[in-house]
């Protein structure tokens, strides 16, 4: 019989204070993010291990080869301690390459991480005149998160990465204006109106890898990192100026514009939802409407660019 075998730890959700803060990250037009204190350093950890010597545990119930997964928990909570870097790529590279040293039964690992995402509490100051984020005090964020995944093996005594995806998930964008549907096939089956201009609420998860993992995972040189909330910030800002004729044609530009600015990108690819709202009251006439939820059949649309298609 052949056979593919792997285990490991999922949802290892670990907070970390006082990592190194994010510096020297180049600015771009689209976002004014530049960095961060990284005061408080959150990461939701999945491990999968991969080797043939886990084989017996599975044909003989035999054991003693076997790194117990709890054992991987309080191995990847310590460790988090000991992280000198502040980004989450360079802490899987981290994670990875200290498990392959510590667990030579290891051939071979997967390791990723969730954002776990925490605000900065707005403090006034001079009545009010002056605003600055907190540096003890922070509020959970529901929005959209980082996430970013490594495939590393054991190679001379050094760990290399031979597979990596780095992307943001779970954005929730609505644009009242700039946006069109209109021209497509009709037939006895369409009900669908032509809208000239819409409003349009989009679900969108979105990855991106670099042309060189070493530009993702390093904790000394951030000159050609790609944050995840420089690229959050992009794309709104594509959404926002750019008039679209389709979540098809929204998304191929924000890919486009987003392997411009970043040279360091290979690829990027997107999966969006049409949470299109539906119309529950309106005048002619008058701008004010009131939308409600769809009903749940929803659009999804794909896409993947990489450099050699620009």
């Amino acid at each position: 019989m052949n056979h593919k075998i792997s285990y490991g730890k999922g949802n290892i959700s670990l907070y970390r204070t006082h990592a190194t803060p994010l510096t020297n990250l180049p600015s771009i037009p689209e976002s004014t993010y530049t960095g961060q204190p990284s005061t408080l350093f959150t990461s939701d950890v999945e491990v999968e291990v991969y080797g043939e010597t886990f084989l017996p545990a599975y044909t003989e119930g035999d054991n003693s080869q076997v790194v117990a997964t709890a054992t991987m928990t309080n191995f990847i909570l310590q460790k988090a301690r000991l992280y000198h870097g502040s980004t989450q790529e360079g802490f899987l590279y981290f994670l990875a390459d200290q498990m392959l040293q510590q667990y030579p039964v290891m051939e071979s690992l997967r390791i990723s991480t969730r954002e776990l995402p925490f605000i900065a509490a707005q403090i006034t100051h001079d009545g009010g005149q002056t605003v600055t984020p907190s540096d003890r005090t922070f509020a959970a964020n529901h929005d959209s998160y980082a996430t970013a995944e490594l495939y590393a093996e054991r190679e001379d005594d050094e760990t290399r990465v031979t597979k990596h995806d780095c992307g943001r998930l779970g954005m929730k964008l609505v644009k009242l204006t700039g946006n069109a549907f209109a021209n497509f096939q009709r037939d006895e089956f369409t009900t669908l109106p032509q809208r000239n201009d819409r409003l349009l609420y989009i679900f969108m998860d979105m990855g991106w890898r670099y042309l060189d993992v070493r530009d993702a995972t390093s904790n000394d040189d951030h000159s050609r990192y790609i944050s995840a909330q420089q690229v959050y910030d992009h794309v709104q800002h594509t959404f926002h100026d750019f008039v679209n004729m389709s979540i098809q044609h929204l998304v191929y530009e924000m890919g486009v514009r987003l392997l411009k600015t970043f040279p360091q990108m290979s690829e990027v690819w997107f999966k969006a939802q049409n949470r299109l709202w539906e119309v529950a009251a309106e005048a002619e006439g008058e701008d004010a409407k009131v939308y409600m939820d769809p009903r749940p059949p929803y659009g999804m649309i794909s896409l993947k660019l990489t450099r050699d298609e620009l």
